[in-house]
């Protein structure tokens, strides 16, 4: 989402002293075509013609509508809904084309045939009607809001109007979906619809089935479907938050994060890759995206961890498992913080937030202890201090973070998240003008409001469409039919059943973005631990939020890490298996806060401090074992020594956590034994050059050397 914002609203130069250098033409045109490539919400026309002062218009206007009605909301939350969703379907089907290859694909030369066919600059009549019938559909809701709601349908039952606009409205949804967000989630919720239906047939999990006609009703004409939660969320706050970081756009901070990330840990050991993590971690707090992230990151990061020595496959690695991070990163989270305020009860966006960030930060540590290992293996040192930064030229900047602290202070005061997004965004624009090269003019202003309403149609439509899955789950009882059968395939052990959860999780979220990814979890997996097992109800829901989340660099279907070896010119499926490896601590994050929600707040000061302390030491037990190096090259024995003693760590029993020491102890005694004999961080003289010729000529002298 942070890069589709870049490339619609636009962006500043860098600083001429960072140490992370925006790429040039050729590098941003490369970070572009691939991520049309792996993130489907970037693949929108912009060969528009004079169709772009249209959709411009009726792009901004939306934006302002947002704005309007977080000021005053003059309208049910239904309505708002209906008029979110008829923008956003209008405003899919004039800027996506049915299939990716439309936007490549050359006029042949008959007007009559490129005219039917839809070869030309702007909107094929086709996608018109389709735009058309979308706004038709869900303004019908709106201007027919009072007949919906009365007792006369409840009595006489829909009109046939009411079917067809049901019917045809839903199928828009999908589509929609298919083209901005992809067709898992709509392969999804279209079993969903199926399952909806014809469950009475179905010999598992059966329910006593719908007409098509109810089923229908139930999805678009009533808050249990489409217009259900995760839309009222997204037309209440995530279009605003989302609005609110096309316009921290517009101050640069995206370049101020990564210089401070580079100095503030660039010139340490392995320096280029934690200053990715850091950087990774702090664009988090304002992004919606794991592909996004890692190809605006990655653009300038994983060229410089390459020349400092690393292989093309963990550079790529290393920026995804950060970026896939990102989304974990409290206030936004990916925007999914504030779907999952609403669906656990007693506790409310503020709290969310401080809950949230142990686990966030801890997943950051693992991430950060893997690379570091890393670099110690293979002797690859930081930057030298004159490439980075300055700590002036970052101080002079500093008042690029008041949009974020303004946000968050907001928030913890008890304000809603309405208000603390209306002064993030008041703030950040008053910031754009404070420098010559952020100051917005007329089309700047402008351009800011279309590329608001851009940035937030994938997540409207993934809203939408996850909507459909939900109320299937809830109105037909699959959520609880599927517990006791896992808990019963599981034999009732909590262990397993948590296993079976996270694997169910990381094959759901495959190929979804954050809120819908969350959504389709949350509302599938989530139940089967509170409702059968005495699991805290936000550790369930952070729990499956975490393995839906990390399914972007869980192979085979590990997009983030696809798409920083594209940048990389790495290995995909290698990329993926090293973002495995290097988030593998992060992985067993959700297992300690379930075991032990003492992590999320939920318990004694005490325990939180004994459960911090054993978490910490176990993961640099297990980053150093699999990286194999810890005060010296680890050997077999003591790499399995330091696994086990990490795994056993983790675990939040004093018991296990003290045989853990001891196999870590172990361990480390050989360490200090082989670094004795001179087993240092030599590397191997079979492994591989780190680097090619022409990287090196491009960079001059590796830092590693």
């Amino acid at each position: 989402m942070i890069a589709s914002a870049e490339r619609t609203a636009g962006s500043t130069p860098a600083s001429p002293e960072s140490a992370s250098q925006k790429p040039g033409a050729a590098g941003e045109e490369k970070a572009e075509e691939i991520l049309r490539e792996h993130d489907v919400s970037s693949r929108f026309r912009t060969n528009l013609g004079w169709w772009a002062w249209l959709i411009g218009g009726l792009s901004a206007a939306f934006t302002v509508y947002h704005l309007y009605f977080a000021l005053d909301r003059i309208f049910s939350g239904w309505m708002h809904g209906a008029l979110h969703l008829a923008g956003a379907t209008a405003l899919v089907f004039f800027l996506y084309p049915a299939s990716k290859r439309l936007l490549t694909a050359q006029p042949t030369g008959v007007r009559w045939k490129d005219l039917l066919i839809g070869h030309h600059r702007g909107v094929p009549w086709y996608d018109t009607l389709l735009g058309c019938a979308g706004l038709f559909c869900n303004l019908y809701i709106f201007f027919r809001y009072e007949y919906l709601q009365s007792n006369a349908v409840a009595i006489l039952g829909y009109s046939t109007m009411d079917m067809v606009v049901a019917v045809v409205g839903t199928l828009l949804v999908l589509e929609a979906t298919r083209r901005c967000v992809g067709i898992p989630i709509v392969i999804i919720a279209g079993l969903a619809i199926l399952y909806g239906i014809l469950g009475n047939h179905s010999p598992i999990f059966s329910h006593r089935g719908n007409s098509f006609e109810g089923f229908a009703a139930d999805i678009f004409l009533s808050t249990r479907g489409v217009f259900g939660t995760p839309l009222q969320v997204s037309a209440n706050f995530i279009f605003l938050f989302l609005f609110f970081a096309v316009v921290l756009l517009r101050t640069n901070i995206g370049q101020f994060f990564n210089d401070l990330a580079f100095r503030a840990a660039g010139k340490y050991t392995g320096g280029p890759a934690k200053a990715a993590v850091g950087a990774s971690a702090l664009q988090g707090m304002v992004s919606g995206s794991s592909v996004a992230n890692t190809v605006a990151s990655g653009s300038f990061t994983i060229p410089i961890m390459k020349k400092a020595g690393f292989k093309p496959h963990i550079s790529a690695a290393t920026e995804a498992t950060a970026s896939t991070g990102g989304q974990l990163m409290p206030p936004i989270m990916g925007a999914a913080a504030f779907i999952m305020a609403q669906n656990v009860p007693g506790i409310e966006y503020n709290d969310l937030i401080v809950i949230a960030i142990i686990p966030a930060l801890l997943y950051f540590l693992g991430a950060f202890l893997s690379v570091h290992f890393e670099a110690k293996r293979n002797e690859i040192r930081g930057l030298p201090v004159e490439e980075l930064p300055s700590w002036k030229s970052l101080l002079v900047r500093i008042d690029l973070v008041l949009p974020l602290v303004i946000i968050v202070s907001t928030l913890l005061s008890g304000l809603t998240p309405t208000t603390a997004a209306l002064y993030g965004i008041g703030t950040a624009f008053v910031l754009s003008f404070l420098r010559a090269s952020t100051r917005l003019g007329p089309r700047g202003i402008l351009d800011m409001f279309i590329a608001g309403a851009r940035t937030a149609l994938p997540v409207i439509m993934a809203c939408a469409c996850a909507g459909i899955v939900a109320g299937t789950v809830t109105t037909t009882g699959l959520g609880g039919q599927l517990g006791r059968g896992l808990v019963d395939l599981a034999g009732g052990n909590f262990l397993v059943v948590l296993v079976m959860v996270m694997i169910a999780c990381i094959v759901l979220g495959m190929g979804l973005p954050t809120t819908a990814n969350y959504v389709v979890t949350a509302t599938v997996a989530a139940p089967i631990l509170y409702n059968n097992f005495d699991v805290p109800l936000i550790a369930a829901h952070l729990f499956v939020f975490f393995f839906g989340i990390l399914a972007d660099i869980t192979p085979p279907v590990c997009l983030a890490a696809y798409a920083g070896a594209g940048i990389a010119n790495a290995n995909p499926m290698a990329a993926g298996v090293a973002a495995l490896k290097i988030a593998f601590a992060g992985f067993l994050i959700p297992y300690v806060f379930i075991l032990q929600p003492a992590l999320l707040l939920q318990g004694t000061t005490g325990e939180l401090l004994i459960s911090l302390v054993t978490v910490i030491i176990g993961m640099v037990a297990l980053a150093s074992g699999l990286a194999g190096y810890l005060i010296a090259r680890a050997g077999w024995i003591e790499r399995l020594l330091l696994i086990l003693g990490g795994l056993m760590l983790i675990y939040p029993d004093i018991r296990v956590s003290a045989a853990g020491m001891v196999a870590m102890g172990v361990g480390l005694v050989l360490q200090f034994i082989a670094r004795g004999r001179g087993r240092g961080a030599q590397i191997d003289r079979d492994e591989p050059a780190d680097i090619t010729a022409s990287e090196t000529s491009d960079a001059g002298r590796p830092a590693a050397q």
